[in-house]
């Protein structure tokens, strides 16, 4: 069986659905009603865009054109870590310790599964690289961002705990401790969620896409295999990097506790 195409109708009546649910909130003031709006709206115009992006990358496969959208990608993913902070570091940090560990956690596992893995001809061919870099940017940047949102708020809501450890001769690093590991449990809590349902409760979003393309199931189930290890992977790898870089961040050489550094998102 051939992939049905989709008319703008189709779309139309997927799109009426959203708006009533913004309707529904509304009457109910949940005060959500404008978020469901804007982000359908980006959801249609992003992706829009990005079909023809990767239409024309497609058709030329140039290594830079990939590096290119490839660094877009990384740098929104950073910023998107950031926003979703309550508190946030000034200046660089605020952007650069996401970006940092969207790096560690997605370009380093993206490049190691093209060319160990995948074995595509040539590694950074956009059929494969731009997908899976685009997977596991999207799923690791959930985990990093609940990681270091709850180390930044269990850290500003405990200081006074963490102070009186470090005047009880402990270092920045112990002080901390219990709060790291409860940070990176919560970031890890999703993907694993997310792998003991798959197959029995869902079916993961690039296995359903290959299945609607008309790909045998069996060859289907590989590749999202494949994409979940992955993903556990970069956001472990990604959420141990953005707490050791956060928790190093709230202390200065002398160990001691720099709230100050922290700005509070409003609204």
């Amino acid at each position: 069986m051939s992939l049905i195409s989709l008319t703008p109708l189709d779309l139309s009546l997927a799109a009426g659905l959203v708006l009533l649910l913004a309707l529904l909130t509304h009457r109910m003031q949940l005060g959500l009603s404008k978020q469901i709006i804007i982000a359908g709206l980006r959801t249609s115009v992003q992706l829009l865009l990005i079909g023809l992006v990767l239409k024309s990358i497609f058709a030329n496969s140039a290594f830079i054109w990939i590096a290119i959208i490839s660094s877009i990608m990384l740098f929104a993913a950073g910023r998107e870590v950031m926003v979703r902070q309550k508190r946030y570091f000034k200046g660089f940090w605020g952007f650069g310790v996401g970006v940092i560990s969207m790096f560690v956690s997605s370009f380093a596992v993206t490049v190691f599964a093209l060319n160990v893995v995948i074995n595509s001809e040539p590694w950074y061919h956009p059929q494969y690289a731009i997908p899976v870099l685009g997977m596991l940017l999207g799923n690791t940047m959930n985990g990093i961002s609940l990681a270091m949102n709850q180390l930044l708020q269990n850290a500003w809501q405990q200081q006074e705990v963490i102070e009186s450890r470090l005047m009880l001769g402990q270092t920045a690093r112990e002080a901390i401790s219990d709060i790291r590991r409860e940070s990176m449990r919560s970031g890890m809590i999703p993907i694993l969620n997310a792998m003991a349902a798959a197959g029995l409760v869902s079916l993961p979003g690039m296995m359903t896409g290959q299945i609607l393309a008309s790909s045998p199931p069996t060859e289907a189930v590989k590749y999202q295999i494949l994409i979940m290890f992955l993903i556990v992977v970069g956001t472990g790898f990604g959420t141990i990097a953005a707490i050791g870089l956060t928790s190093h961040r709230l202390f200065d050489k002398r160990d001691r506790l720099r709230l100050d550094r922290l700005k509070i998102r409003k609204g």
